[in-house]
């Protein structure tokens, strides 16, 4: 087992914190939330990655890392989730290098659309004034983010993923402190 370092400095005011930021980056698409509360995370982690699996992850959530073992141990120390080898079986996943394809990924049913995963993906940088317009719920006329760090071919996924709605994999998005979250309604143009 490696070294562990600590979670949230204060577990309850961290993980509510936390939940805040993700709610808020959800109903505002696009929009960058900063998350504190963690000082160390396992490397490859960010602060924002790091919180936001100790916020959703428990003992009943399945969870997906590419983070490596320090990643691991500290999630299963922390979070008490079990982990699963098979992105497929997921409810949540960690992505900090190669991100599984969507279409991979649990989608819910029409019935259950809750069952689908929540794919966390930690990524370079993060800007709100330039790149990707973003229009759907929660967007008055459009938002604007820019992306550093996803696959190439990311766009035609989540056009493919959004035309299952209500099926869909929901992304959030983490650099460092900051996250922002890609519900499965979100339309994305490049600009």
């Amino acid at each position: 087992m490696s070294e562990l370092t600590p979670g949230f400095a204060d577990p309850v005011l961290g993980a509510q914190s936390c939940f805040r930021a993700i709610l808020e980056a959800m109903s505002r698409p696009g929009r960058l939330q900063r998350v504190a509360g963690i000082d160390q995370p396992p490397a490859p982690l960010g602060v924002a990655a790091a919180a936001t699996m100790l916020t959703l992850a428990d003992a009943d959530t399945p969870v997906w890392t590419d983070a490596g073992r320090a990643a691991e141990d500290w999630l299963r120390f922390h979070a008490g989730c079990p982990l699963v080898a098979s992105p497929a079986e997921a409810a949540f996943l960690l992505a900090t290098g190669r991100m599984p394809a969507l279409a991979t990924l649990a989608q819910g049913s029409e019935e259950e659309p809750h069952r689908s995963a929540t794919l966390i993906v930690e990524v370079r940088t993060l800007a709100e004034t330039v790149g990707w317009k973003l229009t759907g719920p929660g967007i008055e006329t459009e938002h604007r983010l820019q992306v550093a760090g996803l696959p190439a071919d990311f766009l035609r996924q989540w056009a493919a993923n959004r035309r299952g709605f209500p099926r869909g994999v929901d992304v959030v998005l983490t650099a460092g402190p900051w996250l922002a979250a890609l519900p499965r309604t979100t339309r994305i143009e490049e600009a």
